[in-house]
């Protein structure tokens, strides 16, 4: 099964790219099979990682940049592939 982490988190006004640089920089304890890195307005950053495992598996996740980096707490969550209707 396929299992998605998704991280987000809003930076303080005009650290937007200082927090994608933190998010980039982070290096989990063991490598996903695909990570992606977006951003978008507000100063926001979205980190996705898909991993071959159960949904409950113990999976390496991004940690909580510095506080006085972003402006509320990261968000996360899990989510798990479906087939294809047809």
């Amino acid at each position: 099964m396929t299992v998605a982490l998704m991280w987000e988190a809003r930076a303080v006004d005009g650290r937007g790219e200082e927090l994608l640089a933190w998010a980039r920089s982070q290096v989990l304890q063991r490598e996903p099979e695909r990570r992606e890195t977006f951003r978008a307005p507000q100063d926001r950053v979205l980190v996705i990682t898909w991993w071959e495992a159960a949904y409950d598996a113990d999976l390496p996740e991004l940690p909580d940049p510095d506080p006085g980096l972003v402006t509320r707490a990261v968000h996360r969550w899990r989510f798990e592939s479906v087939p294809a209707a047809g």
